[in-house]
């Protein structure tokens, strides 16, 4: 695909790229969240903190499934020595470009939130006044859309930087090839896999904040979200080229699996607990 886009005399990366317009989407998204339900918190501080800590927390897990490579690489990056300090810093950027797990970077992501949701605060209706504080929960009730449609548009990404995370050889007419300088080139025309994570990121998206209109009980919604991104990083990786491992499952399904179950049952445990999601009906915020 197009691993990189030149402007003028700037030569951009364009998983970087998509990484960035991915935050800015999920800051416009969970800015407007936090109006809609007067939640008196920076989107962008957020939204800042958990990029890089899912971004970090989806590299580890993708490296630590296979320590040998990750300490090669890391030779590989120190080879030219302290002598040599911009080399370094270069092989470290060029090696953080692929080579991500989804499920690391869900998991890092939700324990930022959880963090930061701890601090933030509802509006309060008298000046000078602090309100009822959001809490971890309700903060991943606010971020799941956000999350959602981020996720979407940053697997657009990896597409168009050719990362490996395509699909398997196919004769359908939307079938792509990744150029000689792709980070993983192939001639054979591929299934466009994060176009299918795209699509059923923004349907999940768009089914979340409708959800949420109807204030279900608190963590509801972060529920729906582990479930149904479970479901469809499930099926999508029938028709990507990741290694099968665990009876006949990639590492990535058995991931989406844990998703599905974790989901399903916090959903229950949430419609059990009933606690509400409109702070002014509940005693307080939610841990």
């Amino acid at each position: 695909m197009y691993p990189y886009i030149d402007i003028g005399p700037v030569h951009l990366g364009t998983f970087g790229l998509l990484l960035w317009l991915a935050a800015v989407v999920a800051t416009v998204v969970l800015h407007r969240n936090f109006v809609r339900n007067g939640v008196e918190a920076d989107a962008l501080n957020v939204v800042a903190l958990v990029v890089i800590a899912g971004v970090v927390g989806a590299k580890l897990w993708h490296e630590l499934q296979d320590p040998a490579t990750l300490r090669m690489a890391m030779a590989r990056i120190a080879a030219p020595g302290w002598k040599h300090p911009l080399d370094v810093v270069i092989g470290f950027l060029h090696w953080f470009q692929a080579g991500f797990a989804w499920f690391g970077g869900m998991l890092a992501g939700i324990l930022t939130l959880m963090w930061m949701g701890r601090s933030a605060h509802f509006r309060s209706g008298s000046e000078g006044t602090v309100g009822r504080r959001v809490g971890a929960l309700r903060m991943l009730d606010l971020a799941a859309p956000a999350a959602a449609i981020g996720y979407g548009v940053g697997r657009i990404g990896c597409l168009l930087s050719g990362d490996g995370d395509y699909g398997i050889k196919t004769t359908l007419p939307w079938g792509v090839h990744m150029r000689a300088d792709a980070l993983v080139p192939t001639t054979d025309l591929v299934q466009p896999t994060p176009v299918y994570e795209l699509l059923y990121s923004l349907a999940l998206a768009w089914w979340l904040w409708r959800r949420a209109k109807s204030r279900p009980p608190v963590s509801v919604i972060t529920g729906e979200y582990l479930v149904l991104s479970g479901v469809g990083r499930f099926l999508v990786e029938f028709v990507r080229i990741n290694p099968r491992l665990y009876w006949g499952m990639s590492n990535a399904q058995v991931a989406a699996l844990g998703s599905v179950l974790a989901g399903a049952a916090l959903i229950v445990v949430a419609r059990m607990q009933n606690v509400q999601w409109d702070p002014a009906l509940a005693e307080d915020s939610v841990v």
